[in-house]
């Protein structure tokens, strides 16, 4: 059938007899060659070591818990990068294309939205280690929303190297990750809007071109609203970044000559 694996979301809980359940489903994808994608399920402990087919893990309150639940979502998802995914992968299931600030966002089960920046959700591909990454929304906004979605799906699931930038648990984060001769950078923030600057330094020798989606002029009132730019860019630069109050910035770079 040209099955490559499973995404399994039914374990909720950490008990010895779902903790061996997991070791059996492991065992068994591997002699057939099959990944496992670990949803609804507790925070890694290193079967991935055991058997490297497991490629994912839930362990993480994520974007589908803003379909019924009124939380911190922006403060949250700059804090686990430090926390939860020091552990191991983190299946977040990011990609909500209906974007809300603090003030209008609500909890909509059958149509949901995130809280924070359209360019919030694009950085999550960067930042989020997920060798097995979802677009959580639904396929005809991907089609309406064309330019975020090409971003999206040129991200690379694993890299090669990652350069930490800055942040700060709880407040924001940046980092750069690089796939062959691609570098990927991305920047997040909590409901705190904040200016920082970039230092390309980690590109080497030469010139770039750098695909960057900004927060827009209106992101601090409509979610939605971002901006797309390409802009030449070497390691001598240093960049100025503004990221609107739970917003994002993230940038797809390319070596020119």
């Amino acid at each position: 059938m040209g099955i490559k694996g499973f995404k399994i979301d039914f374990v909720d809980r950490d008990d010895q007899v779902a903790v061996q359940s997991i070791y059996k489903i492991a065992k068994k994808a591997a002699e057939y060659h099959l990944f496992v994608d670990f949803h609804g399920m507790y925070k890694p402990t290193g079967i991935q070591r055991t058997y490297p087919n497991v490629i994912g893990f839930e362990g993480v309150k994520g974007l589908e818990n803003y379909k019924w639940a009124i939380e911190d979502q922006p403060r949250y998802i700059v804090s686990i990068p430090y926390i939860r995914m020091f552990a191991g992968p983190m299946d977040y299931t990011p990609g909500a294309m209906r974007n809300a600030n603090k003030a209008n966002f609500r909890p909509i089960n059958d149509n949901p939205m995130s809280q924070g920046t359209r360019c919030q959700q694009l950085a999550m591909y960067v930042i989020f280690e997920a060798p097995f990454q979802m677009l959580a929304d639904n396929p005809t906004i991907y089609k309406k929303e064309q330019e975020c979605t090409d971003f999206i799906t040129k991200v690379p699931t694993v890299f090669d190297e990652t350069v930490p930038l800055d942040g700060k648990v709880g407040e924001y984060t940046a980092l750069a990750h690089k796939k062959g001769n691609i570098w990927f950078v991305g920047a997040m923030t909590n409901w705190t809007p904040r200016d920082l600057t970039l230092d390309f330094s980690f590109l080497g020798k030469g010139a770039y071109k750098a695909v960057i989606f900004k927060d827009g002029i209106n992101s601090d009132r409509d979610g939605t609203d971002y901006k797309k730019e390409v802009i030449k860019i070497s390691a001598g630069d240093k960049l100025n970044i503004h990221l609107a109050p739970g917003g994002g910035w993230a940038a797809r770079i390319e070596k020119i000559k």
